[in-house]
């Protein structure tokens, strides 16, 4: 049996959580919802610049590599070998929202166009799901609400929880004659409750772009050596200068021989003691792999298989391509439903709570003035303050709000 004091007050700090967090849940479900058609609304729009027609004989990827150069702000860091004889190449420069992309086209031997992620509708989409166009700002209002919803999800999960009378019927229960406050209250807790799981591993993979808690995590896999090896991005590798480097050609035939899955890619030298390197990337993740070469004896001097990465970049890289939908139709669908289910279940918690609230107040759950919490809940709480800083802050700001307004209170004040 639940301890019912315990269950009153976890539904105070259910109530609370989900006032601070609940328009932001539903922005940020309809958002990451949207996002997901990103590559099925980019494609029509980016067709005419990655497709050619075939008409004569292909230029070398040498020449390519040159006519690209001078169309890019800096010299392009890799490219990505074209799979079909149509398809224009891509070399590339600059990361994430400053990457630029210069599309070649071989039998023309012109440029048919650049992509950049941020002139794209879907990255402002992303910027609003990210950090709510605020910037910095922003990103720390979103890493703080996704921090209170691990709180929302965990205390719900122990409210909801039926006891024995209902016993397994009371995790399918929803009373559709009780009015509509009650009708509401179950949509949001049954339904919030069978997506929970699937909640908290869409947020484990949201978070490590975050930038408190992704900023530790990232402190914490270099402590531990759990990242990506130092040599995966060719960091400290270098060729020695002797005669001519070899060719961009010599370099793609080697990587088609290598059979790699995926979209493979050549990493470009910056300089002359730079190398080259050959990688794929695929979302079947244990298959990628990185192989660094000496740019004039085609020599290789680093080889990476996925099992050389450290397990908490492994974990990181998971749950993010989860939290995108990348591992198929079936991933696809799931963050789809994930994403209006969510936004659903607020919604009726927010109908729920309108029909329960009474006028000009709160409508905050009461909590029996006998209840301290034990030390094993102010342990989890401290622990959740810990691993996410910007609920711990938040807990001391509303714990220090409570305290002076019952000290208040005390002294016959009102507030």
């Amino acid at each position: 049996m639940k301890n019912k004091k315990l269950n009153q007050w976890l539904w105070k700090w259910h109530f609370i959580a989900g006032l601070i967090s609940l328009p932001f849940v539903i922005l940020l479900a309809i958002t990451g919802g949207i996002y997901l058609f990103k590559d099925k609304y980019e494609a029509p729009k980016q067709a005419h610049i990655k497709t050619v027609k075939v008409e004569g004989k292909a230029m070398s990827f040498d020449e390519q590599w040159q006519l690209a150069k001078p169309n890019l702000h800096k010299p392009p860091y890799a490219m990505v070998i074209p799979i079909e004889e149509n398809q224009a190449t891509a070399f590339s420069s600059g990361m994430f929202s400053h990457k630029t992309s210069v599309f070649v086209n071989p039998y023309k031997a012109k440029v048919s166009g650049k992509i950049s992620p941020k002139y794209s509708g879907m990255h402002t989409v992303r910027k609003l799901h990210g950090e709510l166009l605020l910037g910095k700002f922003g990103t720390k209002i979103v890493e703080g609400i996704a921090s209170w919803m691990f709180v929302l999800i965990i205390t719900g999960i122990y409210v909801f929880w039926p006891n024995k009378k209902e016993g397994i019927k009371g995790f399918f229960k929803i009373r559709f004659k009780k009015g509509k406050r009650i009708l509401f209250r179950d949509l949001h807790a049954v339904f919030g409750f069978w997506v929970s799981i699937l909640l908290l591993m869409t947020l484990a993979g949201g978070m490590p772009w975050t930038d408190v808690f992704g900023g530790n995590f990232k402190w914490l896999q270099e402590v531990t050596q759990t990242g990506f090896p130092k040599t995966w991005s060719a960091r400290g590798v270098q060729s020695k200068i002797k005669g001519e480097a070899i060719t961009l050609d010599d370099m793609v035939a080697l990587a088609k021989s290598m059979h790699l899955k995926g979209e493979v890619s050549i990493g470009l030298p910056s300089n002359p003691k730079g190398v080259y390197s050959i990688y794929n990337t695929t979302f079947n993740l244990g298959a990628q792999k990185r192989f660094h070469f000496d740019q004039y004896s085609g020599e290789q001097l680093v080889s990476h298989n996925w099992e050389d990465v450290g397990v908490l970049m492994r974990s990181r890289m998971w749950f993010m391509a989860f939290h995108q939908g990348q591992f198929g139709l079936w991933n696809w669908a799931l963050m789809l439903f994930v994403a209006l289910l969510l936004a659903f279940v607020a919604m009726a918690g927010l109908v729920s709570y309108l029909k329960r609230k009474e006028s000009g107040k709160w409508g905050t759950p009461k909590v029996p003035v006998s209840f301290k919490a034990g030390y094993g809940i102010v342990a989890i709480i401290v622990v959740l303050g810990i691993v996410f800083p910007l609920f711990g802050g938040s807990v001391l700001v509303i714990t220090l709000v409570e305290f002076m307004r019952e000290r208040k209170k005390s002294k016959g004040l009102t507030i």
